[in-house]
């Protein structure tokens, strides 16, 4: 699986140039049209063929990008897919309670993560120590809440809430939650 972190960083520069082309044409057809002295008309050909282009690249990106996305694979293959591990997390009162003191997995397994919520609505979320994100979920009391995710690198990563639940939200940390092992 992709580092989430690698796929962010790619599609920030391809989709940060295809807005820049989007913004200087946009500027340039602006100024076309609205300078003094001599107009310069822009053809309705020209126009919609470069509108054209513009929806055939947009799609293209999403196209070639969208298998890259970590958790799109899983998604898609949902129902062939075995765990290798299942965690069952039950959330209330603002506090996440863990299957176990610290959930150890090995590396290339895939892993379903089972959140339950007994009253309000929460986030979960697996955090590197740089506290950046890994993946996450929104965790609907009376809602099947799971996700498959697969681990291909060794870290330790902490749990976190990624959802207002109110004042006392803020503090739904499990550091040192997930640790996973056996990566070369």
């Amino acid at each position: 699986m992709i580092n989430s972190h690698d796929v962010l960083w790619g599609q920030t520069l391809l989709y940060t140039a295809y807005v820049l082309v989007i913004i200087s044409i946009i500027v340039w057809f602006a100024y076309s049209i609205t300078k003094e002295g001599k107009t310069s008309k822009i053809s309705k050909t020209f126009f919609w063929s470069f509108v054209a282009v513009l929806v055939i690249v947009g799609f293209s990106l999403h196209l070639v990008t969208y298998n890259t996305i970590p958790w799109v694979k899983q998604d898609l293959h949902r129902g062939d897919t075995v765990a290798d591990q299942h965690f069952a997390i039950v959330v209330e009162d603002h506090e996440f309670i863990l299957p176990a003191e610290d959930m150890v997995i090995n590396c290339d397994e895939v892993i379903l993560f089972d959140v339950t919520s007994n009253d309000l609505t929460y986030g979960f979320g697996l955090f590197r120590d740089n506290n950046s994100m890994v993946m996450q979920m929104q965790v609907v009391p009376g809602h099947t809440n799971d996700i498959l995710w697969e681990f291909t690198e060794n870290d330790t990563y902490s749990i976190r809430s990624t959802e207002y639940s109110g004042p006392a939200g803020y503090q739904m940390i499990v550091e040192n939650a997930v640790t996973v092992v056996g990566c070369s």
